[in-house]
């Protein structure tokens, strides 16, 4: 999964394995679950809704509610989820290979990690662990490189970005501990109380 398209259908498609939903509630929601960092436009949702329409992975049904009084006459289309849906979404949940770790799939395959089975989930922490481990290795070169011609600024922005890089290496280190001793998804004495 590495283009825009396949990321933003893997998305939807889990979304939607949840309940049937509307365009402008799948849109809300898709913003909340990846975070601001992802602003989700209509452009590029109705268009991803209509191929995953035209593949048979969802459909659509009208509800006959109006979505408010300003609405005029017509019904709110609702999407939801087929079984070949269900099986496309199976499929892609199982993959665990380079693109499942990269920046731009990532989010969305950790917002499904409950629905991914775990050594699939182990082994795309692993991934990104070592792309985070890469892309500190290259990015303090470039700092050692050129530190004595950039700015004091740039010199903390550039410091700035190492202590985020480190911090999300020490996170997925703390979460493949987690993924390799308990079932993360049970819950703990102190968290039922």
């Amino acid at each position: 999964m590495s283009t825009r398209a396949e990321v933003l259908e893997l998305a939807i498609l889990g979304q939607l394995q949840h309940a049937p939903m509307h365009g402008y509630e799948l849109r809300k929601r898709l913003n909340t679950t990846l975070g601001t960092i992802r602003t989700l436009s209509y452009g590029s949702l109705y268009p991803c809704l209509k191929a995953l329409v035209g593949g048979g992975w969802i459909e659509e049904a009208e509800t006959g509610a109006l979505p408010h009084a300003l609405a005029g006459r017509r019904a709110r289309i609702v999407y939801r989820l087929t079984t070949p849906g269900k099986q496309r979404l199976a499929d892609s949940l199982a993959q665990a290979g380079p693109a499942a770790w990269e920046d731009e799939s990532f989010t969305v395959r950790f917002s499904l990690f409950t629905e991914t089975d775990s050594q699939t989930r182990l082994q795309i922490l692993e991934g990104r662990r070592a792309r985070m481990l890469q892309r500190k290795a290259a990015m303090r070169q470039q700092v050692q490189a050129g530190r004595e011609r950039r700015d004091h600024y740039t010199q903390e922005l550039q410091r700035h970005g190492l202590d985020l890089i480190d911090r999300e290496i020490g996170w997925l280190e703390d979460l493949i501990v987690a993924e390799r001793t308990e079932d993360p998804t049970e819950e703990t004495p102190e968290e039922s109380s």
